[in-house]
């Protein structure tokens, strides 16, 4: 088709056609750009024919699948890395978890200055729980323990289970005295909270042992000396 000039205007492979206009006088105006009404991935659905627009409407359902499947594969993965950082028994950091999160700490504390507190403790007579209630109680011990240091805590801090009836904690931004002051709290809430058990109340207690670290320690010596003070609670009782 030819229009005003005489050359030809194609309306196949653009978006736009350009239409002229006339004035009330009758005169021609500049052209306008008019947009098509409807497209599909950026072509005019005038220019598509059945068969290719059936292909690009599969295309473009694949496209939404995989997008969906990439998603939920996102998903999985968040999940397993979470799994592997659990502890498998109770709901906080397993040790190989809590150590990295302990490395990060320090080195935190190392380029800042910001000291960090960190909290060793122990269940004073595990084995005797275990022997004289059984395994499941000892096992329902330590979930007691982990919930009520994980109610009382911040949301920055960690809890992480270090082996057997051990847990530490990373106390952020927080120097020895305030780490000592929290572990006695701690102490004084697990010995004011026996665990229920069935029918019967159980008694317990823990030793605490708190340092502080400031970024010159590497993540065993800051646990080692953490155990050497909770060892020394234990042994004064």
């Amino acid at each position: 088709m030819k229009v005003g000039d005489g050359k030809p205007v194609s309306g196949v492979s653009s978006l736009k056609t350009r239409e002229r206009t006339r004035s009330r006088d009758g005169s021609e105006t500049a052209p306008r750009t008019v947009s098509d009404s409807a497209s599909i991935m950026g072509i005019p659905e005038a220019e598509l024919t059945p068969r290719v627009r059936d292909a690009l409407m599969e295309l473009m359902g694949e496209v939404d699948r995989l997008g969906r499947e990439v998603a939920a594969m996102k998903e999985r993965l968040r999940e397993a890395h979470e799994l592997a950082d659990r502890d498998p028994l109770i709901p906080v950091l397993n040790r190989r978890a809590f150590v990295r999160e302990l490395s990060r700490a320090i080195a935190y504390a190392r380029r800042y200055g910001d000291p960090a507190g960190l909290v060793y403790f122990d269940i004073d007579n595990f084995k005797q729980v275990n022997d004289a209630h059984g395994h499941a109680a000892g096992d329902a011990a330590l979930h007691h323990l982990a919930e009520l240091v994980l109610g009382h805590v911040r949301e920055t801090d960690i809890v992480g289970r270090l082996g057997g009836d051990e847990l530490g904690l990373i106390l952020v931004r927080t120097d020895e005295a305030d780490a000592a002051a929290k572990a006695r709290s701690l102490a004084d809430l697990v010995a004011h909270r026996p665990l229920r058990f069935g029918a019967r109340e159980i008694a317990l207690s823990i030793s605490v042992g708190a340092v502080a670290f400031t970024g010159e320690d590497g993540p065993d010596d800051a646990l080692a000396r953490a155990d050497r003070a909770m060892y020394e609670a234990k042994r004064k009782g």
